[in-house]
């Protein structure tokens, strides 16, 4: 039936959530409140259920965080709960391979509520970090008097990364006929761990070799703990002018002069000739043979990063290429300008690693030279992103395509080198700017290019999806917040699209 005097209004699909001002203003084909429906192509419908995911008799539960760790086999999980009798911060291995397998805890700390792990050639690299509070504002930084943590993934617990070294000194004697530049040489032990960390050279000692003899030596030092496997025999070349400073002089591997074990004190009748000592082993004396935890880990040009230890909170270490345990404490250190703002996290984009605190974003490129040359460069110093506030793609790392989505004070975004505004989440800015701001550490992101979805924890506990099948742009993006009757911790996606909720419940655990 017509009405006289009154045009139809033409309802087309509805668009989401629009929170944004008076509500006066809503479009009409946006809803002005909307909880726990998803989008069923140009409709809209209740959210799917939830169930527990892990097949096993006794679940995890008090779930606070959880990353992917892809191995050969399976893509697992590594998983942060509080123990609900001491409060510690636990950390668990579910393996992904239909077993039901759960190892741990593989690290247990007090006070660790959060924590930041990066897997590498298989294994996982973890840092314990707190929130703490300074005046008014909650910051994130490394724990005091920790460290950064490796994994193997086999279920043994994880220890620190690097290592201490044992005391000693190396005797050295003539071996049997064979060759050498005659003079005096300094020689020393590097170990190797499993992991590939190369102890700094220790038990030196100086010697004499002669022209027409080999080089013997006893009394090598054997390394404390299972992860030392290997040992390396390292000399200087002939030294003139002596001046009995054992650690002045550089120091190179003697090829062939390696014991395959940690048991053997005896390695005899080695010759070589200075020209041929060329591998340098010098540098390893300024690594950190225990390096301090930080609230951010990353990989950049196959460099470890690491951000925020307690000490400084302006501080980023970078280890060698390949070397993620190997940080020079001169050379392996970006020291940004102080701040009251800590460092948050990092993140690869373009060849250029992007450094950002909750209000800033630094940039840094590889220059082919040590860490410590590299420029900083400010890209922006009202726009930043909190502790978890970059992307995560898949079950890889946070860049999509050629850009990066990251949520901040402002709101949710594209960063491409520069923020992009509108932002993504201009139609929900009043649901925005309503969240606490000294919750943003809360805040995780997961993107699935598959279904076009993109899932958020907001700090409020809730869960908020973005679907972006019309366009990822402020306009054609669709809101949807969803609530559950426990809190939300974290966001994971397992074999490909499969979304994995951590919630903050005692009798729920993951589901």
């Amino acid at each position: 039936m017509s009405v006289r005097d009154h045009a139809p209004l033409p309802m087309g699909p509805f668009k989401g959530l629009w929170q944004r001002g008076d509500p006066e203003n809503v479009p009409l084909d946006h809803f002005e409140r909307a909880n726990n429906i998803v989008r069923d192509g140009k409709d809209w419908t209740n959210r799917p259920g939830i169930a527990i995911s892990q097949t096993v008799v006794a679940p995890l539960k008090n779930i606070k965080r959880g990353y992917n760790f892809p191995r050969l086999t399976s893509n697992d999980e590594i998983i942060l709960v509080e123990n609900e009798t001491t409060g510690n911060g636990e950390i668990y291995h579910i393996v992904n391979d239909g077993t039901g397998t759960v190892f741990g805890p593989i690290l247990t700390k007090a006070g660790m509520t959060d924590f930041a792990f990066v897997p590498y050639a298989g294994r996982g690299y973890i840092c314990p970090f707190g929130t703490f509070q300074t005046g008014d504002i909650n910051i994130q930084k490394g724990l005091q008097n920790e460290f950064l943590y490796v994994y193997l993934g086999a279920g043994v617990a994880a220890r620190k990364a690097a290592g201490s070294t044992p005391a000693g000194t190396l005797t050295i004697a003539n071996g049997a006929a064979g060759h050498t530049d005659a003079g005096l040489k300094i020689f020393g032990v590097v170990g190797e761990t499993d992991t590939g960390y190369l102890s700094p050279p220790i038990a030196l000692n100086t010697f004499t070799t002669g022209s027409a003899l080999s080089v013997s030596f006893s009394n090598i030092p054997v390394f404390v703990g299972a992860q030392w496997i290997k040992r390396h025999i390292v000399a200087s070349i002939s030294i003139t002018g002596f001046n009995g400073n054992l650690e002045g002089y550089d120091l190179f591997y003697i090829p062939g002069a390696v014991i395959n074990d940690n048991v053997t004190t005896v390695l005899a009748n080695i010759s070589f000739y200075d020209a041929e000592l060329l591998e340098d082993a010098s540098h390893l004396f300024d690594n950190y043979s225990s390096i301090p935890a930080g609230c951010g880990l990353n990989i950049y040009k196959d460099r470890l990063v690491l951000n925020t230890t307690f000490d400084d909170i302006n501080l980023c270490l970078v280890s060698n290429p390949g070397e993620p345990e190997a940080i020079n404490q001169i050379d392996g250190l970006l020291t940004l300008t102080p701040e009251s703002s800590p460092l948050t996290c990092s993140q690869e984009l373009r060849d250029v690693l992007y450094v950002g605190r909750r209000t800033k974003v630094i940039g840094y490129v590889d220059n082919g030279d040590v860490p410590s040359s590299w420029v900083p460069i400010v890209i922006d110093s009202g726009q930043g992103w909190p502790v978890h506030g970059i992307v995560t793609v898949l079950d890889s790392g946070g860049t999509t395509v050629d850009f990066l989505i990251v949520a901040n004070f402002g709101g949710v975004m594209i960063f491409n080198g520069k923020f992009m505004f509108p932002e993504l989440s201009y139609k929900i800015s009043s649901l925005w700017k309503d969240q606490d701001r000294n919750l943003f550490r809360r805040i995780q992101l997961i993107i699935v290019p598959t279904t076009k979805l993109i899932y958020i924890v907001l700090p409020d506990g809730r869960l908020l999806i973005g679907d972006y099948a019309d366009g990822l742009d402020h306009k054609n993006i669709c809101w949807s917040p969803q609530s559950f009757y426990v809190i939300v911790n974290y966001i994971m996606v397992v074999n490909i699209d499969d979304v994995i909720v951590g919630m903050d419940n005692p009798n729920i655990g993951i589901t």
